[in-house]
């Protein structure tokens, strides 16, 4: 059995539709199917789950959201015209949207059933296309599937006992369509996970139903090692393992939300990413182990938006506890960390600089001062991260030194480097304005 996810871009409009049709009469394992909603079907409109958004925020800041929604009921009404299916699902949504608005659930909760409409939506169309076609497919709701999840609207996680669940799919003989993003708490209230939630959808019912292989189709025909709007025609990488998956795409790759593999991952299933545009081509396979490669570097990824916190005081090293009081002050203010390199008398936290508010940062320089009394502490802004990733690379000589020239040939000044507590990358920090060059340098060093 394989497990089909559709992103946005694969489910556009009605030509990607027929696409995405033709994939899964291709091969009779693809029996359950994981859908987005309609992406852009051009780069300058809007996706669908964007227009939801817009529509909700309209609605409670006490605007006309009358627009917004005849955009939505506008682009489902031009995808079943040209499939030549029934067009009851453009009633459905109007009634739906309006149902939410008129509910006594909070605002939060409005919004989580606003911005799944798209998804479910998408999937009661594309299972009618398949019958129109003559296939014997049903739409399935995440709640009938047995997807429950958490109540923390927006940023939902699954319950364990979804996956026992799930594994009922495989008695059935029809291809189900479910909608991705979305799941329900356990008292029947719709919840959304993080953005990209679809693609965590996707895993999550893979790993449910056991499945031999998770399919994740989207607009290219593999994942490149370094982001082609920086280097172009980058090498495709055709395998890779989740670990180095995962330090990618947190350092910045799109092809997958940082989180999306954890349930496939957990359950050893192996992913393939697939282009819908050509669904023969080799795509590249994620797995939990591979061989040894000769070049163990498999991807440079990078990221802007950061922020350092330098703190220095003599004999830091022998105060018990000070780095613990450091993060509880971040924590106290809800702020999480992504790095922390120190010295003897000095240690940097990396954060998001998203997390860090102008009144954030006051009382959080405040209260180091004030409870940890250091020699020195500033905010160093403007940084990024730019993470070299590989399995192997730490039992590899030389790399590190690689990295270095490549950044001494780029003119770039490191202000710092983590690579001792992880066996799979290499990280950089540098100014941000520096990072094209950087990556540029470190991809010839080690890719050409």
């Amino acid at each position: 059995m394989k497990v089909a996810k559709f992103g946005g871009s694969s489910v556009a409009n009605a030509e990607q539709l027929e696409k995405v049709a033709s994939i899964i009469q291709d091969d009779k394992e693809r029996k359950v199917i994981v859908v987005s909603a309609p992406g852009k079907r051009f780069s300058d409109d809007v996706k669908v789950t964007d227009l939801l958004i817009e529509l909700g925020e309209a609605y409670f800041n006490k605007q006309d959201y009358d627009g917004k929604l005849q955009t939505v009921l506008d682009r489902f009404h031009e995808i079943t015209t040209e499939l030549k299916i029934s067009d009851q699902i453009i009633q459905e949504i109007k009634d739906g949207v309006k149902g939410i608005l008129a509910s006594d659930d909070s605002d939060e909760l409005k919004m989580d059933a606003l911005k799944a409409t798209g998804e479910d939506s998408l999937a009661k169309v594309l299972s009618a296309y398949l019958q129109s076609l003559g296939l014997k497919a049903a739409y399935l709701n995440p709640e009938e599937a047995g997807i429950f999840v958490s109540d923390n609207p927006g940023s939902a996680q699954i319950l364990d006992e979804s996956y026992d669940q799930l594994y009922k799919l495989r008695e059935r003989d029809e291809i189900v369509v479910i909608p991705g993003f979305f799941g329900y708490t356990k008292d029947g209230k719709l919840i959304t996970f993080s953005r990209g939630g679809s693609d965590i959808t996707g895993s999550i019912v893979a790993a449910g139903v056991q499945a031999d292989l998770y399919e994740n189709f989207t607009d290219v025909d593999s994942v490149y090692c370094v982001n082609p709007t920086i280097v172009d025609n980058p090498k495709e990488i055709t395998s890779l393992t989740y670990k180095e998956m995962r330090e990618l795409s947190y350092a910045g790759f799109s092809v997958f939300h940082d989180e999306a593999l954890i349930p496939a991952f957990k359950a050893d299933i192996p992913v393939c990413i697939k282009n819908t545009n050509n669904p023969q081509g080799m795509g590249t396979i994620i797995v939990s182990k591979k061989e040894p490669q000769p070049n163990p570097v498999v991807g440079i990824a990078s990221d802007t938006g950061f922020i350092s916190i330098y703190v220095s005081k003599y004999l830091m090293n022998r105060e018990l506890g000070f780095g613990r009081k450091l993060l509880t002050i971040l924590e106290d203010e809800d702020i999480s960390f992504e790095h922390t390199p120190s010295g003897i008398d000095d240690i940097s936290v990396i954060i998001r600089e998203s997390s860090l508010t102008k009144d954030k940062e006051e009382r959080v320089i405040t209260r180091i001062k004030e409870e940890l009394d250091p020699d020195t502490v500033n905010v160093d802004r403007d940084l990024a991260l730019i993470m070299v990733v590989g399995e192997g690379m730490d039992s590899t000589v030389g790399l590190a030194d690689k990295a270095t020239h490549a950044f001494t040939k780029a003119n770039v000044n490191v202000e710092m480097m983590n690579q001792g507590s992880s066996e799979v990358s290499m990280m950089f920090g540098i100014k941000a304005d520096k990072v094209n060059g950087s990556v540029k340098a470190l991809y010839d060093t080690f890719f050409e």
